[in-house]
């Protein structure tokens, strides 16, 4: 009975114990009640508000420096440089093209007359292939007429080789003379229409520059506008004078392989009409 006794006195001390080992976290839990209890709740987060309906309207600002305002603004000495300068872009535009078609055409008349008029049987039936109006159909017919012409008394002292010959380069300088009609235009176009905008240039700071000095002030805005258009005339000129520089550079290299086939038609054709009369003989 004793040994029970001591073993209930025992068990009885361990849970005296482990009681006053866990008061503490007891004790705690209800102080931390309140605490939690008092703290205000997380406020919930604003909904995103929605994007205005209303477009935004986009302001459009107008250019004060095009050629509307230069011309609506410009003397009658810019307005005059202003039509010069358009003048000699159409000029130069159109001897281009005119020219550069009349190369390409004269290229294609030498290919065909190459390939048609020395394989024909006799020289009517090689005039007969020539393009009626053409080039290679004038230097033919100004060589035969040659040939015929030569019995006069006048040209009896000309050889007939000699006579032909002459006939013949007359009639492929006068080739070579049309078809270089128009490049003195295109250099002096050129060579002029920068300093022509920088005439209009020199005129627009010159009445910018009497207009500062009337108004008393330099603000950005007087300045901006006349200086603007002044240099807006050298750029014009320049835009007439490039086109017009290249077109002539361009022309004369076509011209000149051009000429090329011209004088050898000219030189195959001289000495079919010097062997013709032989054989006739």
């Amino acid at each position: 009975m004793s040994f029970t006794k001591k073993l209930n006195s025992l068990a009885t001390a361990v849970v005296v114990i482990a009681a006053f080992a866990m008061a503490p976290a007891y004790a705690q839990a209800p102080a931390s009640a309140p605490e939690a209890a008092a703290a205000p709740a997380p406020a919930a987060a604003p909904a995103p508000t929605a994007a205005p309906a209303a477009m935004v309207s986009k302001e459009t600002v107008e250019n004060p420096y095009d050629l509307k305002h230069l011309w609506a603004q410009g003397d009658i000495v810019a307005r005059g440089t202003l039509i010069i300068l358009v003048i000699m872009s159409l000029a130069s535009w159109y001897i281009l093209v005119t020219k550069l078609f009349e190369s390409f055409k004269l290229s294609s008349e030498a290919k065909s007359a190459r390939e048609s008029f020395f394989k024909s049987a006799t020289l009517q039936e090689g005039m007969k292939t020539l393009k009626a109006g053409s080039a290679f159909q004038f230097i033919a017919e100004s060589g035969v007429e040659a040939g015929k012409d030569h019995a006069g008394e006048l040209t009896a002292n000309i050889d007939r080789n000699t006579w032909i010959g002459m006939s013949v380069q007359r009639a492929i300088e006068n080739v070579q003379s049309r078809l270089q009609d128009g490049l003195a235009v295109l250099a002096t176009v050129g060579s002029t229409a920068p300093f022509v905008g920088l005439f209009g240039t020199v005129w627009g700071i010159l009445n910018a520059l009497t207009a500062i000095g009337i108004a008393g002030q330099a603000s950005i805005d007087k300045v901006a506008g006349p200086v603007g258009e002044s240099l807006l005339m050298t750029a014009i000129g320049l835009a007439v004078a490039v086109p017009a520089v290249l077109g002539y550079n361009w022309l004369v290299r076509r011209n000149k392989v051009t000429m090329e086939s011209v004088r050898s038609f000219g030189a195959d054709l001289h000495g079919v009409l010097l062997g013709s009369r032989a054989s006739a003989r």
